[in-house]
């Protein structure tokens, strides 16, 4: 059962989401909150597989929330998606910083929303191509982040190149498709690049290609 805490000021958005979740027979709403601050006290209360977040709410926001959930250990298994209004914009850059897994626009078709909670409970990034997109314009005019950088030289090739992969957005199966290896090696790789880099999903590990410059360097085969 994939639980889930939804966290936003509008009851009708609350209420529309908790009413098509529930139906489905694997998920469950454990909670609502109406901002930030009440959200993460009840994430630490009922420890949600995914906490369906809006970026802007009063007394808390969602990208303080993610920020602070990611910093707890305790909720080192609860996934953050963000929802949003506007599409992709510099909130969700902020929130993807922060530790969110994800993104999704408030008008979202009901299926997609089913298939996006999904995805973030198994601890997938939840990121469009659009977004993916709007990731490469923005990272490439810069320098990378020596920090960055840094972590990215702690894997080995094989590993850089894998977390290349996770940044154009491919899943392990595709992962091994490309590499010629098995789906169970991609995952391994994919969790010791994690383990390696000190990040919690596979989204940060997308922030992380992209703020290294890694994605952009030749030896991945990236342009």
């Amino acid at each position: 059962m994939i639980r889930v805490l939804l966290v936003d000021d509008q009851p009708l958005i609350r209420g529309g989401f908790r009413a098509l979740l529930d139906a489905e027979d694997d998920i469950a709403v454990v909670g609502e909150a109406p901002d930030g601050e009440q959200g993460l006290t009840l994430a630490r209360e009922h420890l949600p597989d995914v906490v369906l977040a809006d970026v802007q709410m009063p007394v808390m926001d969602g990208i303080e929330a993610t920020r602070r959930i990611a910093a707890d250990p305790a909720l080192d298994g609860c996934h953050v998606v963000i929802l949003t209004n506007y599409g992709v914009d510099e909130y969700v850059f902020n929130a993807l910083r922060a530790g969110a897994a994800g993104f999704l626009v408030k008008d979202i078709d009901p299926p997609e929303l089913l298939h996006g909670v999904r995805v973030a409970a198994r601890g997938e990034a939840l990121l469009a191509p659009a977004i993916t997109r709007r990731l490469i314009q923005e990272y490439v005019a810069r320098p990378p982040l020596s920090a960055s950088l840094a972590r990215v030289d702690e894997l080995t090739n094989r590993e850089q190149e894998v977390v290349a992969l996770v940044a154009r957005g491919l899943s392990n199966d595709e992962i091994a498709r490309q590499m010629v290896i098995s789906p169970a090696t991609a995952k391994t790789h994919v969790s010791r690049a994690m383990i390696k880099t000190g990040v919690r999903d596979r989204a940060q590990l997308v922030v992380l290609a992209y703020e290294s410059g890694l994605v952009t360097i030749r030896r991945d085969g990236f342009a």
